[in-house]
């Protein structure tokens, strides 16, 4: 799979990229990152980029002929240009595997006071927002989206069986994923919940299937409204 992202500020990108799985994932080529700098197409002797928006009010608004040419530098026919944006659809799991089914993701990382309305409306294919606050650019964003989308792509994650256990995954995606213990089994009197070390796995998944419910009704019962799944008992 291959991702861009255009930004104003390419080293906030280029440096997640070089560690941790994302980084083994790009040397074994598993995955192909280019990060463009969007100031490359900006106009004039100065390369501006932003300017006044129209109708008054605070801050610059980057300018739709700038980012037009920035698209369409790496746009390919099999192409999903994202915005990322506060205004955008909410981003989830959901999400996630959807784009991570597309052969080529631009990012679009707007910045200043936000970006041309022309830009969201006829340049893009879709807006979203990693949540409810705002960022001083989306660069952060940008790199939340293409690490969930990354990690799910064939061959990224060096054990794919964990993407089955994962909070808003496996039988029943409403529900956060169960705790998880390791060694010592106990640790200044803390102990491991005896049924872990039991090795029945029946009752381990019923355990885990519990705990899960119960975590998920005490810090997200949003994610519970509705009908039940119907593997629920």
């Amino acid at each position: 799979m291959r991702f861009d992202v255009l930004t104003l500020f390419p080293d906030m990108v280029r440096g997640p990229l070089e560690h941790s799985i994302l980084g083994r994932a790009l040397a074994a080529g598993r995955l192909e990152v280019g990060v463009h700098d969007i100031r490359a197409h900006g106009i004039g002797r100065h390369r501006v980029v932003d300017d006044t928006p129209y109708g008054g009010g605070s801050g610059m608004v980057m300018r739709v002929d700038v980012l037009d040419a920035a698209i369409a530098a790496v746009r390919r026919p099999d192409s999903r240009v994202v915005l990322m944006d506060p205004a955008g659809a909410r981003f989830d799991q959901a999400a996630a595997r959807r784009l991570a089914a597309v052969p080529h993701l631009v990012l679009v990382c707007g910045h200043y006071e936000g970006v041309d309305g022309r830009v969201r409306e006829h340049l893009v294919d879709e807006a979203l927002s990693i949540g409810d606050y705002v960022l001083t650019g989306g660069e952060l964003a940008a790199l939340v989206v293409l690490d969930a989308v990354a990690r799910l792509v064939p061959g990224v994650l060096g054990n794919p069986d964990s993407l089955a256990e994962e909070s808003f995954s496996g039988d029943d995606p409403r529900l956060l994923e169960a705790p998880c213990y390791t060694r010592p089994a106990t640790w200044r009197g803390w102990s491991v919940p005896e049924v872990l070390l039991s090795g029945h796995h029946a009752r381990i998944a019923a355990w885990r299937r519990e705990r899960a419910l119960a975590l998920t009704r005490r810090v997200r019962p949003d994610r519970l409204a509705g009908p039940p799944a119907p593997a629920e008992e």
